[in-house]
């Protein structure tokens, strides 16, 4: 059996009405009026929505509590340094009775003066060098003071010695105990006499 063609045949449109499939091509034509997604699709989305909200809220809190612990790891680092620096310095200020104990003991043996003595003295004084040389290490440093002008806040006046000069007046003409500070801060102030007109 033979089936003519006819020549004049109707175009078919196919309308393709799956939401999905309308995604793909809503670049190609605009989205049609009047139509509604299934209900459990609105769901879904709907679902999707609110978990995706959740999720952002969460983000959002561990953001926040990390940056926290970062804060209070920060403080805790820099408290345990000044705690460390504060008890560093309060040592150093004890260990700086030994050393004054060595320089009166150096200048005890120097009135002495005693050729059997010569040895221990160049021993202690050997001593003293080292152990100035470790607070050095440590960041102890001796305050000039000698013929400085007064300070009250680096020197401490023991009593005041009459001058005639008439620029020794307020200037420090004797020390009795060197003062030292560990960088701004003053482990101990200088002992000193003050010249006086």
């Amino acid at each position: 059996m033979d089936v003519a063609k006819s020549d004049d045949q109707v175009p078919v449109r196919v309308v393709d009405r799956r939401w999905w499939a309308r995604a793909a091509d809503a670049e190609e034509a605009p989205p049609e009026e009047g139509v509604r997604k299934p209900s459990y699709v609105e769901d879904l989305e709907r679902r999707v929505a609110d978990q995706a909200t959740q999720l952002q809220a969460a983000l959002a809190d561990r953001r926040r509590a990390a940056d926290e612990f970062e804060q209070i790891r920060t403080r805790m680092r820099r408290d345990v340094a000044r705690d460390v620096d504060r008890a560093k310095r309060a040592v150093l200020a004890e260990l700086l009775e030994v050393l004054d104990n060595l320089d009166r003991a150096i200048a005890s043996a120097r009135e002495a003066s005693t050729p059997s003595a010569d040895p221990l003295l160049k021993g202690v004084e050997l001593v003293r060098d080292q152990f100035v040389t470790k607070l050095a290490s440590f960041g102890a440093v001796r305050i000039a003071a000698l013929g400085q002008p007064f300070d009250a806040a680096q020197h401490e006046a023991v009593s005041m010695a009459p001058v005639t000069d008439p620029s020794q007046d307020g200037v420090i003409v004797a020390v009795l105990k060197e003062g030292y500070a560990m960088g701004d801060e003053l482990l101990r102030p200088a002992s000193v006499v003050v010249g006086k007109i």
